[in-house]
């Protein structure tokens, strides 16, 4: 392959980098350039071109100058690399290669400011630096991602017409430009929290199901679990995520007569965008009680244990006697409305820090993003997206009346029971309970307990307080005299 012949660069050949590096070649119909240190690495990509008919297409380098002058210019490079400390070594080696107007993506899970500091960087050196969260897995690398951009305009506009073609498709590219510095990363930081909900959800509903009776009062196994997530599948639950749950309870283990899932570990792992999530959350003042719940769940989980030791102890307290019948359909009511309050506190928390930093976050843009290619694509997207087209600055998805509407009588009720059962049976439901305390409180046109725990911050600290009646201005009191 002759000296600048490759119309587009991907850095890092592992399985993301070479999965979008097979689907950019195979999209767009132009010669691609791969760099892997890891001279395996390098070959297997090579080689994996070759076997799907794209072998004069793609070609891999071991030699970081001897990449970059394989492409033409303005030079356009994606970066599959893990976060933080590995990017910038990648950037430093790869800066005094580049020219003017080259482009440089970051198609990791980056922390948002570590890309807006990147960037100033690369716009001092008359460079262009994109943050793009690519969302779908290693299948959505390899047939079409959503991606979530963020960066200068000028640079997005030189990616587009590639970035159009390898994307989702869902009426139209799932691909959207979110505005300057790390406003893709963010959109896909956020993403990624509602993932950590949306799993949680789906993982509590299965230990619902497991250590439930159904209406007849019939335990269920894994293979009845299973033909009900497959049901769920057909109805307003129709997701990614869900159709992967019904999928994966059917896997046999190969040495034992048990599913497969029955002989995980119970311990959740996690790479971090939940945390920096959560902790954004909190930073701006938005509420996440599912993500959080979420995110706890998880760090539970990795006490196996320490969790072990206590069940032995922690013997009393749950009501044996009370009937642990849930039906299916009770329990898809319950995580239809959990699962909205999920993307509603995402969608808050995107459109608090749009609002503050100036970013073209609009709602129906990000939600047509994840309609397709994403992890957390679902059907119930379609009516989010119809909210905010009605009620654009809308503050809160729940409050549109066609989300009242979702969650009405019958499945609040059922939510209800839900929680009650697993509360009462000592079944933790952290996420389907935080979801419904984030309701309730939104509901609430008055919290007594809001109110008392001003009142207690005044009294031992000064912290002031405001009256209901006089909203305006600041009060104190001695309230022990």
């Amino acid at each position: 392959m002759a000296d600048a012949t490759c119309s587009f660069g991907v850095v890092g050949l592992g399985v993301m980098g070479s999965m979008l590096a097979l689907n950019l070649a195979e999209k767009t119909g132009e010669k691609i350039a791969g760099f892997e240190l890891d001279p395996s690495k390098a070959k297997a990509a090579e080689a994996k071109a070759t076997k799907e008919g794209l072998g004069n297409a793609f070609k891999a380098f071991t030699d970081l100058g001897e990449f970059v002058k394989a492409l033409t210019t303005p030079r356009r490079i994606v970066m599959l690399v893990p976060a933080g400390k590995p990017v910038d070594a990648c950037l430093t080696a790869l800066k005094p290669l580049l020219a003017k107007c080259d482009c440089v993506v970051d198609g990791g899970n980056e922390w948002y400011e570590n890309t807006e500091r990147r960037a100033a960087e690369f716009s001092a050196l008359g460079l262009h630096y994109v943050g793009c969260g690519v969302s779908g897995g290693a299948e959505g690398a390899r047939h079409g991602p959503s991606l979530m951009a963020g960066g200068p305009r000028e640079a997005f506009d030189l990616l587009e017409p590639t970035l159009k073609k390898i994307a989702a498709q869902v009426d139209g590219p799932c691909l959207g430009y979110f505005g300057t510095g790390g406003a893709g990363n963010y959109v896909k930081m956020v993403h990624n929290g509602i993932e950590y909900g949306d799993m949680q959800l789906i993982g509590e509903a299965f230990l619902l199901l497991k250590n439930t009776q159904d209406e007849k009062g019939v335990s269920r196994t894994t293979s009845n679990t299973a033909k009900i997530f497959e049901q769920y599948n057909r109805g307003p639950l129709k997701s990614f995520l869900v159709e992967i749950t019904a999928g994966l309870l059917t896997k046999r283990d190969d040495r034992s007569d048990a599913q497969l899932v029955d002989k995980v570990l119970d311990a959740c792992g996690s790479k971090g965008t939940g945390k920096w999530t959560v902790q954004e959350f909190a930073d701006k003042g938005v509420a996440c009680g599912t993500v959080s719940a979420a995110l706890e769940a998880r760090y539970l989980s990795a006490l196996v244990s320490q969790r072990r030791r206590f069940s032995s102890i922690a013997t009393v307290g749950v009501h044996e006697d009370l009937s642990p019948r849930v039906p299916e359909g009770v329990l898809e009511d319950a995580l239809v409305c959990a699962k909205i309050c999920s993307y509603a506190q995402g969608l808050s928390l995107i459109r608090t820090t749009a609002l503050e930093k100036g970013w073209a976050c609009e709602p129906d843009s990000v939600l047509r993003c994840w309609q397709g290619g994403c992890i957390i694509r679902a059907d119930l997207l379609k009516d989010f997206r119809k909210a905010f087209a009605d009620e654009p600055e809308l503050e809160n998805l729940l409050m549109h009346p066609s989300i009242v509407t979702i969650l009405n009588k019958d499945r609040i009720h059922a939510w209800r029971e839900v929680v009650g059962i697993a509360v009462m049976r000592g079944l933790p439901v952290p996420a389907l309970s935080a979801s419904l305390a984030y309701y309730d409180s939104l509901r609430r046109p008055y919290l007594e307990n809001a109110a008392l725990i001003q009142a207690q911050r005044d009294c031992f600290g000064g912290h002031t307080y405001r009256r209901s009646d006089d909203p305006d201005k600041a009060h104190t009191t001695d309230w022990l005299a």
